[in-house]
């Protein structure tokens, strides 16, 4: 397993993280991106823990999914099945597991305090924090994709699913946009990743 582990993960994280998989009793699967999420976990019905987690991720993101995915487990576990699957339950025992691993071994200089300031009230994806999902995207290998917050006002973009929009104005913290075939107006993460059409 830790060969397995040392793949997705920093070097400095593939023992503790080990540790966790095997003092819970979990089954993982590293799977093939999904667009939708980053990870899960799953109860099986022979009452097997099941976590699965995106093989694409960088291993500053993959470390915590995985860490994120097991707080689900110990968080129902301790407080029962009838708790927000995000809620104050999951976020202390998030925060409680993840502090082992905020540390220059682990994450690099530029990340650690947006990590640490992200840690201090976990969202429910990495993705909802935008200042953390930029920062971890610029460990991933370069695509040709665009940040909707770096797209001009007005221009069109695609989505992942072939689907048109306009940029508008920003609202608080998101954007509003026009998807062109339904005059729909959605609003948008600035950390949204999408393709730039050109004019």
């Amino acid at each position: 397993m830790n060969q397995v582990l040392s793949r997705y993960l920093p070097s400095h994280a593939v023992e503790a993280a080990f540790m966790l998989i095997k003092d819970n009793n979990v089954h993982l699967k590293v799977v093939n991106e999904r667009r939708t999420r980053h990870g899960d976990y799953r109860r099986m019905p022979d009452g097997t823990q099941q976590i699965t987690v995106n093989a694409n991720l960088n291993e500053y993101r993959f470390l915590i999914t995985l860490v994120h995915e097991i707080a689900h487990l110990l968080a129902f576990e301790k407080y029962g099945r009838r708790i927000k699957p995000h809620g104050q339950e999951w976020k202390l025992t998030f925060r409680n597991l993840m502090l082992p691993f905020i540390r220059p071994e682990i994450f690099p200089s530029k990340l650690l305090p947006i990590i640490a300031s992200h840690f201090r009230n976990p969202t429910a994806s990495s993705d909802t924090d935008a200042r953390l999902s930029i920062a971890l995207k610029s460990f991933d290998q370069p695509n040709d994709k665009n940040y909707i917050f770096e797209v001009p006002s007005g221009a069109l973009f695609r989505i992942y699913n072939g689907k048109i929009f306009k940029k508008g104005p920003k609202r608080i913290k998101r954007y509003e946009c026009l998807e062109v075939s339904t005059g729909k107006i959605y609003l948008f993460q600035p950390n949204a990743e999408v393709e730039l059409l050109r004019a």
